[in-house]
């Protein structure tokens, strides 16, 4: 066993790795290519060394759990173990791939809770993707705190920075040495079948047998060096890709540059020159003699394959690319409801960390339910029920932080891709106000003294605006939707309005006290003061009437918010909704009987042009899957722009009821699934747990273009599944359609099992031959896992 650990770091070649462990070295398959695994840095890097000879840690839970544990990067440079005194708890470890963000300082609850102030340098926090509890952490002095936290950081950019073959590669050696029971760096059959099955693949003893022999050239009756090197060989070869590549591979065995471009004109339909796949073969070929040849290897083609060209979401579309200077309307707004919640709306708990994960999830309109709180503290929880409570001025100073970007003084980056940062577009803090005055007049005050410049308390400009600005001219600033005592106008004039007044609760407030005393004759009122009032500008919350009503009477930055039911029934007149949206804003909400925090369908809402569709981030199902989807590209900034015609009054779309008009640009989507690879177990305690896994495809859009199709499932392989199946989609409405890739674990007898699921709009979709990644319940890359399909959009 290795004295010490090996960290991953990325280099531009790729390589097959195993343990020799009396030289403290990898063996190196020079043909191949991936990711190395280098002792070298642990000599000169003092906070990876520091990691892998660990060190005592306070783990803090509350004020009276605060204990010691031992903490220790492990051998394979991804897993920490950390001490238990828990004696059914085995498994003490989690993975490096597990880890959202490393937080310095006091930054979570738990830690400005249970610790002095006096102990900020000592203290970070692990946050973990999916649900997973943070792990708060005390240090015996600051230089341990930060070599913890720069040396976490450098093993998660480590991580990142591996390209998607390089993370196949990593996950069937880290499995190949888990294997190895004993760490001799040998495998035996024993071992052999052992590995099999934890990649998610049954075989019977007689095939793992024949696979085994095949291998054991020596006839040792164990593998090792080259003999391991040939069984992983045969253990990823991807016959599709070899088939395509023998296709185009026409010069001498290799593709040439001509031979490239041949390739990504007729099968990826991409209209590039010779210089784009010349640059192609520079970035990916790893065999430096075909690159000065100017050719592509298959190791070449395949790292092409799966990288950000060779997948299925546009690469231009990662970026900001629409137009941001059109009014704030004129876009779909990525947005949260009960934002607070970690979990369901009747006595989950409430949290900072629940707004952190939205907005650094891109989304941009946030919601705070404000109740009277003691001390005169006003306080953020679900009224009326079990809900957890957190203070009001604690998650004003969570959405000041997160909102844009994690300050650099918050966190140790030391790569780039480290940088947590989210969108530079603004946050709109949506309101429900259920505090006295004078806890109004408090919640005023710490808006105005915490987010200081960046919340917007008055119109840009020096006159009265007639539309809204748009998100270029909004950035980094923080808007407030709620009640205001007079209109907008009365900012440019000398006169002041009344200190406090009555206004009518909002529809969301006012709907949950009907639940309660059922339904009243008239709006209930509460007392507004002014300087809660005067923070509202471009999102005053009234009252929806009717259409007529609002077009005539309504000023454009007035906006109503509606109930998920009355939603679907104006979403009923598609067109009406359509206008009404083009120059006013909508939020939408789930109803207050979804009590477990489920989520309403939010792609009707987007078909009427309501661009404030507010879902329960904190809940993960298909529909939480459909916004992410939505907002996956222009850089994931929470802001997408409606299509044209829905954003100019000529037009009169219905989602409804189509005819002819210019969102018809019919398409007809051809969708080969062709396989998948190394799909993750869903039961990872039973070593003969293997998924029959089968894939989904779904459209979701206009009510002509809603469809799905599926393939049938493949026995106990999860390792590399093949379908080959075929299937076609009719599009009409191509810039309001969502494709849904979901993977499922087929099983006859109960509801299958979700393994994984990708969703992106249509129109980020790329032609040709495509790998796609995977992602968990909660929206996380699944690092190994992925879908190989060949897309082809035609006009009809």
């Amino acid at each position: 066993m290795l004295s010490c650990s090996v960290v991953l770091v990325e280099i531009h070649f790729h390589l097959c790795l195993w343990y020799v462990a009396d030289t403290h070295r990898y063996a190196i398959s020079p043909d191949l290519v991936g990711f190395v695994c280098v002792t070298s840095a642990l000599e000169t890097d003092a906070d990876l060394q520091y990691l892998v000879t660990g060190g005592k840690l306070t783990k803090v839970k509350s004020n009276s759990w605060k204990k010691k544990r031992f903490f220790q990067l492990q051998d394979d440079g991804e897993t920490i173990w950390h001490e238990s005194q828990k004696a059914l708890k085995r498994n003490n470890t989690f993975s490096i791939n597990d880890v959202e963000s490393v937080r310095r300082g006091r930054q979570s609850e738990v830690l400005q809770k249970f610790t002095d102030s006096s102990m900020e340098d000592l203290c970070f926090s692990i946050i973990f993707k999916g649900k997973r509890n943070t792990l708060d952490l005390v240090a015996s002095s600051p230089e341990d705190a930060k070599h913890w936290v720069t040396g976490l950081e450098k093993l998660i950019a480590s991580m990142q920075n591996l390209n998607t073959q390089q993370k196949s590669e990593h996950w069937i050696i880290s499995r190949m040495r888990r294997a190895d029971k004993n760490r001799d760096n040998v495998m035996t059959l024993k071992e052999v079948k052992h590995f099999l099955h934890d990649i998610n693949i049954e075989v019977n003893d007689m095939y793992a047998a024949k696979l085994f022999e095949a291998c054991d050239i020596s006839k040792s009756g164990a593998l090792e060096g080259e003999e391991i090197k040939h069984f992983y060989e045969l253990l990823t070869a991807r016959e599709e890709i070899e088939v395509i590549y023998g296709k185009y591979a026409l010069t001498a065995g290799q593709m040439s540059a001509s031979n490239l471009l041949d390739f990504l004109q007729k099968e990826q339909r991409e209209a590039v020159s010779l210089d784009y796949a010349l640059m192609l073969i520079e970035k990916y070929e790893p065999d430096s003699a075909a690159k000065q040849k100017k050719q592509m290897s298959r190791d070449g083609f395949l790292r092409y394959l799966t990288s950000a060209e060779g997948t299925v979401f546009n690469p231009a579309h990662k970026e900001v690319y629409q137009d941001m200077r059109q009014p704030l309307n004129n876009y779909f707004i990525s947005s949260s409801h009960n934002t607070y919640l970690m979990e369901d709306q009747l006595k989950g708990p409430s949290s900072t960390e629940a707004y952190i994960r939205a907005l650094t999830k891109g989304c941009r309109c946030v919601e705070l339910d404000c109740w009277d709180g003691p001390n005169g503290e006003p306080l953020i929880y679900h009224g009326h029920t079990l809900t957890s409570k957190v203070l009001f001025k604690d998650v004003i100073k969570a959405i000041r932080d997160y909102a844009f970007r994690v300050s650099p003084s918050e966190v140790i980056h030391v790569h780039s891709s480290c940088l947590h940062q989210t969108s530079e577009y603004p946050v709109i803090l949506s309101l429900e106000n259920h505090c006295s005055v004078e806890q109004q007049k408090v919640m005023a005050k710490h808006m105005t003294s915490i987010l200081g410049t960046a919340l917007l308390t008055r119109p840009l400009g020096k006159k009265m605006p007639t539309t809204f600005p748009g998100p270029e001219e909004l950035k980094g600033r923080i808007l407030v939707k709620g009640k205001r005592l007079n209109k907008l106008d009365v900012v440019f004039e000398d006169n002041s309005s009344v200190d406090v007044d009555s206004v009518s609760e909002e529809d969301e407030s006012a709907e949950a006290k009907e639940g309660e005393q059922k339904a009243k004759a008239k709006k209930s009122k509460i007392k507004l003061a002014k300087e809660l009032s005067d923070l509202v500008v471009y999102c005053k919350s009234v009252h929806f009437n009717s259409f007529e009503h609002s077009k005539e009477k309504q000023a454009f930055y007035e906006m109503a918010s509606f109930k998920e039911s009355k939603a679907k029934q104006l979403a009923e007149h598609s067109a009406e909704f359509v206008h009404h949206n083009i120059d006013k804003l909508s939020r939408i909400y789930p109803a207050g009987s979804r009590t477990d925090s489920s989520n309403y369908n939010p792609v009707q809402m987007w078909n009427s042009g309501c661009q404030i569709v507010a879902l329960n981030f904190q809940t993960p199902c298909k529909q939480m899957d459909l916004n992410q989807g939505r907002f996956l590209p222009n850089g994931k900034c929470g802001y997408i722009l409606k299509p044209h015609f829905m954003r100019i009054p000529d037009f009169n779309f219905d989602a409804c009821n189509l005819t002819s008009g210019r969102w018809l640009r019919k398409k007809n989507l051809h969708i080969m699934v062709i396989s998948a690879q190394q799909l993750p177990k869903l039961n990872k305690d039973k070593v003969s747990s293997i998924v029959d896994p089968f894939v989904r495809v779904e459209i979701h859009g206009v009510t002509a273009d809603k469809s799905s199709a599926q393939t049938a499932h493949i026995n106990n392989n999860g390792f590399n599944p093949m379908w080959n199946k075929t299937f076609v989609f009719a599009i009409n409405v191509p810039e309001l359609a969502i494709v849904r890739f979901v993977v499922e674990d087929y099983d006859p007898a109960s509801a299958n099992d979700f393994i994984g699921q990708y969703t992106l709009p249509f129109t980020s979709i790329q032609n040709g031959y495509r790998h796609i990644p995977l992602l968990t319940k909660c929206g996380n890359v699944i690092p190994s896992a992925g879908l190989f399909v060949h897309i082809m959009a035609l006009d009809d």
